[in-house]
């Protein structure tokens, strides 16, 4: 959310709604710098709500930074280009949030596609998150969103062994794919391709029971209700750190 200065803040209660489709489905709305990541032979659009707390620049209290509840569509992709490596990330289509000076801020200086919305994150005491989101962003689709999650196991770090524990996470399986990404890209309006870094712990994953009511995330993106669903996972969530955004030559 600031300028060029590592950002500090806190991801928590996150469900991740992971969907697989056909690979032409993404590749067609990527920047041409960007390919898609695929598992399996799939690529994956996934549907993310948390609440973004403390958020503030690295280095300052806690305590200074602003909470930004905030719900993506995001998609996984690798750099084309020789000089990236083919280096992995995630690429963001929309993230809503309820803070107007975040909200400006992020696409000002981070050139991501926020959008103002009118979020609520309730806990039931039971470990079950009701999340509502309903963009309020002038001149922009609507983007409703309506869902419960609840985890059904204990948060764990995946790192098990078990080829057929859904929540493991070592390198190679899908959950890993989805969860464990250590880069984001985005592209601004001239075109240009920017990257940031971000650091975190390992995710702490759980296996989640989902009811969602309403969703316009995907058409709201311009694309198609997908017709399959993958694994879904919850997370109490991690602190995390993001570098500043930057140009990718």
């Amino acid at each position: 959310m600031f300028p060029d200065l590592p950002v500090a803040m806190g991801w928590l209660n996150l469900a991740f709604l992971n969907y697989p489709v056909e690979p032409s489905v993404v590749d067609e709305r990527l920047p041409d710098a960007l390919a898609v990541d695929t598992y399996d032979g799939d690529a994956w659009l996934s549907v993310v709500p948390f609440t973004n707390v403390a958020v503030r620049p690295k280095g300052l209290p806690r305590g200074l930074g602003f909470a930004l509840p905030e719900l993506n569509l995001r998609t996984y992709v690798r750099r084309t280009d020789a000089d990236g490596g083919g280096a992995p990330g995630v690429y963001f289509y929309s993230l809503d949030a309820d803070g107007d000076l975040g909200v400006a801020a992020a696409r000002v200086f981070h050139h991501l596609p926020y959008y103002r919305a009118d979020i609520s994150l309730d806990e039931d005491g039971a470990g079950g998150v009701h999340f509502t989101s309903r963009r309020t962003h002038p001149g922009t689709r609507p983007a409703n969103f309506d869902a419960t999650y609840r985890p059904t196991s204990e948060p764990e770090a995946g790192l098990g062994g078990d080829p057929d524990d859904p929540l493991d996470a070592r390198p190679g399986t899908l959950a890993e794919f989805l969860t464990e990404r250590y880069r984001y890209y985005t592209e601004t309006p001239g075109g240009d391709l920017r990257s940031a870094g971000i650091e975190h712990p390992r995710w702490p994953l759980a296996t989640v029971d989902v009811d969602v009511r309403e969703n316009q995330v995907f058409e709201a993106n311009g694309f198609p209700d997908p017709d399959r669903e993958g694994p879904h996972y919850y997370s109490p969530g991690v602190d995390v750190t993001a570098t500043g955004s930057r140009r990718v030559d």
